[in-house]
């Protein structure tokens, strides 16, 4: 079997998990400049290396963040989301208050939705088919 740098292996799991993230700042107010970007995907990678994932790529727009993270089989996606939003807007909010303010109420920096995509080397139809290609043995 060759070796995959990307599969990575835990005492009852192997895995080679990424997912896709895409924020939408709260009513998709346009609020980022670079440097909050900036400042963004700083503390993203570090809420993600607390959770033992990695920031693979950032980037965004003056309303929105994209993330592709690769991730643990024993971490709870929806508690990393929580985390990685409340963290960096915690933060931001903190870094940036006067700027922020004119644009946002309320405290909230992002939209409460997000979405995620989970990410592989293979297409789902060529998974489709190898599983669908198993030996399944014969009835008893």
């Amino acid at each position: 079997m060759v070796e995959d740098a990307d599969v990575r292996k835990g005492r009852h799991a192997v895995w080679d998990l990424h997912v896709h993230l895409v924020f939408v700042t709260k009513y998709r107010r346009r609020v980022f400049a670079a440097e909050h970007l900036e400042a963004l995907q700083e503390v993203m990678s570090s809420v993600c290396a607390d959770f033992g994932c990695e920031l693979e790529e950032f980037n965004g727009e003056d309303n929105h963040v994209h993330l592709l993270v690769g991730f643990p089989a024993t971490v709870e996606l929806s508690k990393l989301v929580n985390s990685l939003k409340g963290v960096s807007s915690r933060k931001l909010r903190q870094q940036y208050k006067d700027h922020l303010q004119q644009f946002l109420w309320g405290g909230h920096l992002w939209s409460r939705s997000y979405y995620a995509g989970t990410t592989g080397g293979a297409g789902i139809e060529t998974v489709r088919r190898y599983i669908e290609q198993q030996n399944r043995p014969n009835p008893a």
